[in-house]
């Protein structure tokens, strides 16, 4: 595959009262043409951080430290705001967590989809009006045509989600960002959403990232998976290789409890503790102090990716060769909680 976005040791601070918050360390990945790429972990780990920082939206008070993001060669950590605002919803897009935050309630949702497509495209307004009409039908809402002068509060949770993914796509982006889209959504929608935004994918050849907390969410949609923990990227892989291989304590520590509750076991496996302060990020592997069975150089040394395939690659120093007999214990342990 061909890969359309490449991010590189990027580093995002913030600077609040107490200090420095190092938010997102030593980040890299691609995304491939076509692909949905899940970004999961835990709140505070860093995954929304990433991504505004992919489309530069991040806080005042926070800004790109180090590294790059490449999109066609062109470095968008380094390009000038006036240019950067012409890459937003043009060729990367962005579905933020809470619909009703993202439409303006004084503006009918036809009108702010076209809003969008005028804005990018210079087209007049009856040809963006028609854009925003196939857009409203493209993400099912019924009688488009007729809900195209509704305001937000006509719309249902799940149908307010709607509207603000055809925003998204009014300018036909090659990158959507989903920033949790479905965590405020009951379960039914929920579903709706993802086969939605499956079933664009495939018809568009759109790029995803896809940001959740849920593995489940994961299973449902994606091709490829990034578990974030304390602001880095502790494991990276092809969806099967993840639930199927899963290398990294944190992240078997997650499928554990999705494993439990799939199989409607009374007790649920929980990771003890909380992630680290990142205003004064932990020596060695971050997760070691929430690790079960941790080895004596997690607390020492931070652990580099190790790869375990062509497309898996994990942070840990149980893949170290001097590791063997701790990943069979590891291994064994398993197959008796399975």
């Amino acid at each position: 595959m061909d890969k359309l976005l490449e991010v590189k040791n990027l580093e995002v601070n913030f600077e609040t009262n107490y200090g420095e918050i190092k938010a997102v360390r030593n980040v890299s990945f691609n995304l491939e043409k076509g692909e949905i790429l899940a970004i999961v972990g835990e709140s505070g780990c860093g995954k929304t951080m990433l991504c505004r920082s992919i489309i530069r939206l991040l806080p005042k008070n926070g800004y790109i430290s180090n590294g790059e993001v490449l999109l066609a060669n062109k470095d968008l950590s380094k390009i000038k705001e006036d240019e950067m605002s012409k890459i937003r919803g043009k060729d990367i897009s962005m579905i933020f967590q809470d619909p009703m935050t993202s439409l303006n309630p004084t503006m009918s949702v036809g009108k702010q989809i076209a809003e969008v497509v005028i804005i990018h495209n210079k087209i007049n307004k009856s040809k963006a009006k028609q854009r925003a009409i196939e857009l409203m039908e493209l993400v099912g809402i019924e009688d488009a045509e007729n809900r195209y002068n509704q305001y937000p509060y006509h719309f249902s949770g799940g149908m307010r989600q709607r509207i603000v993914i055809a925003i998204s796509l009014a300018c036909n982006p090659q990158i959507l960002i989903a920033d949790e889209p479905t965590t405020a959504l009951d379960v039914r929608v929920q579903r709706q959403i993802l086969d939605l935004l499956k079933s664009i994918q495939r018809k568009s050849g759109i790029s995803i990232i896809f940001i959740t907390h849920d593995f489940g969410v994961v299973a449902k949609i994606a091709d490829r998976v990034a578990v974030m923990y304390a602001g880095k990227i502790i494991e990276i892989g092809r969806k099967e290789e993840i639930f199927l291989n899963a290398a990294h304590p944190y992240t078997i520590g997650l499928l554990e409890s999705l494993r439990a509750i799939n199989k409607n076991n009374e007790y649920l496996p929980t990771i003890e503790g909380m992630p680290p302060n990142l205003l004064n990020p932990p020596q060695g592997d971050a997760f070691a102090i929430r690790n079960k069975k941790p080895l004596v150089i997690d607390f020492l040394e931070e652990p580099p990716m190790f790869k375990i395939s062509e497309s898996h690659y994990a942070a840990t120093w149980l893949l170290h060769p001097k590791a063997s007999k701790a990943r069979e214990q590891i291994r064994i342990n398993e197959e008796q909680v399975n």
